[in-house]
């Protein structure tokens, strides 16, 4: 599963960032990127199609939070751009699945 292959590439990048941003920008991350792949498996376990779909939803916008935090990170010079690249690429694909999921359960759900 992609997500949790991020989970692992986000971990091993962030090892590497400051001390002073253990108990900041280090958590933040650490805590968006886990709950793109919990509110996916949350998501997956509800009955209705509209639960799973808002629970896709809620892990799509935990993703958008790791690319934000991912942008400060490049900012701030604790990643660099190739860091960053390479780390987006699997992030689109997330972005991609998520959509097409949320999508299909939203379209079971008008039947």
């Amino acid at each position: 599963m992609d997500a949790r292959r991020l989970v692992k590439d986000v971990y091993a990048i962030t090892q590497y960032f400051p001390s002073e941003e253990r108990y900041a920008l280090t958590d933040q991350i650490h805590r968006a990127v886990v709950s793109v792949v919990s509110n996916i498996a949350e998501g997956t376990s509800r009955r209705s199609n509209k639960d799973k779909a808002h629970f896709i939803e809620i892990s799509y916008g935990s993703l958008m939070e790791v690319v934000a935090q991912l942008q400060i990170a490049l900012d701030m010079g604790y990643i660099n751009q190739l860091q960053y690249d390479t780390l987006c690429g699997p992030i689109r694909r997330i972005s991609f699945e998520l959509h097409a999921l949320r999508q299909s359960y939203i379209k079971n759900n008008a039947k």
